[in-house]
């Protein structure tokens, strides 16, 4: 499959199953996922892997953040169980004077877009999941986040019920959000 069928194809799956892509098949991905542009090669990014108590950690967070009690904070708790494997996406801000912030935030954007086409592509569900929580400090000091770090939120990770396949291609109005300066 090319790249631009793989894009075409790609859906955000928001259930999963438990299966999930080992280490060393992650670690294969995010080198993929490493090729992403990248002014003045900074990488500005970093990933934590998040599996067995670790998402329950992640969702104590979420509780502390939120100050729910009772059934709301259960749910609220249960979140991050939805996939045996989270990777939080984490903008490592570099001193620069040439890139600011907010390129670099960019580059971890893509790394996480590219490493969500790269695990697609593979057989792998994946979605995007942020919320008001990802820029929490419970949530910050639970994954370990330096001063110069921020959290993008996590690509929830899993196999793909077999009733969500699908091959079919996005049709969509290019025109729509695509102009023309002459």
């Amino acid at each position: 499959m090319t790249a631009l069928e793989a894009a075409l194809r790609r859906r955000s799956q928001s259930k999963v199953t438990d299966a999930a892509p080992d280490h060393a098949e992650l670690a294969r991905y995010v080198a993929a996922a490493a090729s992403v542009a990248d002014h003045s090669g900074l990488r500005p990014w970093r990933l934590i892997e998040l599996r067995g108590d670790a998402r329950r950690r992640l969702g104590d967070a979420f509780v502390a953040a939120s100050g729910l009690e009772g059934p709301h904070a259960e749910k609220l708790a249960a979140k991050p169980l939805r996939a045996s494997l989270l990777v939080a996406v984490v903008a490592t801000i570099q001193p620069s004077f040439k890139v600011p912030d907010w390129e670099q935030e960019a580059v971890a954007s893509g790394v996480a877009h590219l490493l969500s086409l790269v695990l697609d592509e593979a057989g792998w569900g994946v979605m995007w999941r942020t919320g008001g929580h990802t820029r929490a400090p419970e949530v910050a000091v639970m994954h370990g986040l330096r001063e110069n770090e921020r959290l993008l939120g996590w690509l929830y990770v899993g196999g793909v019920p077999e009733r969500e396949r699908s091959d079919r291609v996005r049709r969509f109005d290019a025109d729509a959000v695509l102009t023309v300066l002459e």
